[in-house]
């Protein structure tokens, strides 16, 4: 019998996919990712051919670039379009929202809470929102108004921009050494604040 060399054999080669030795693939980006990518491109593709066509008209015109009352492709940006563009181009929209929503804090989670409880950093990588309370009290009531408060920055931010929120209740003072400590004390531990 011949065989046919389009026809697989039905063991797993070592590069098939799902095999114990294939390579694994990085996980591909979500549908938001994806959608800024395809916005950034389409932007660059539409100033790209603006900068052609007036390039074109110019050359029409009587020749090269010429200065002028009128704004052309030399001039220089303002400071706030140079910002976003930067922004843009670097890939830190989602940093610089969260940012926003540092300097925003008492108008997301209301006066109360941010009387006592302040966002302290933002891990991009994880997208995890780091919050400091000042009592253990407090840290109990932001934990459990948690679920809420990712839902809101989410609806603010865009959806998955912050996964989780990790609280962290009050440091204690510092431990002190002297006549008056046990050995091994570790202080007055959670009851400060």
């Amino acid at each position: 019998m011949s065989e046919n060399p389009s026809e697989k054999p039905s063991g797993d080669a070592p590069g098939a996919p799902g095999a114990p030795g294939a390579p694994k693939k990085s996980p591909e980006p979500s549908g938001v990712d994806l959608a800024r990518v395809a916005l950034r491109a389409a932007k660059e593709q539409a100033r790209a051919r603006g900068d052609a066509a007036r390039q074109q008209k110019q050359a029409r015109r009587g020749g090269g670039l010429r200065s002028g009352a009128r704004a052309d492709g030399r001039d220089p940006l303002a400071l706030g379009a140079a910002i976003n563009r930067l922004i843009t181009e670097r890939g830190w929209e989602t940093p610089a929202a969260v940012g926003g929503v540092m300097g925003r804090w008492p108008q997301i989670v209301g006066e109360d809470v941010a009387k006592h409880c302040v966002p302290e950093k933002y891990d991009e990588d994880e997208r995890i929102l780091v919050v400091r309370c000042d009592s253990t009290a407090w840290a109990t009531n932001l934990r459990l108004l948690a679920p809420t408060l990712v839902a809101r920055l989410n609806e603010d931010l865009g959806h998955g921009a912050v996964r989780q929120i990790k609280v962290n209740g009050p440091g204690g003072p510092a431990r002190r050494y002297g006549p008056l400590r046990a050995p091994g004390s570790t202080g007055p531990g959670d009851t400060y604040g």
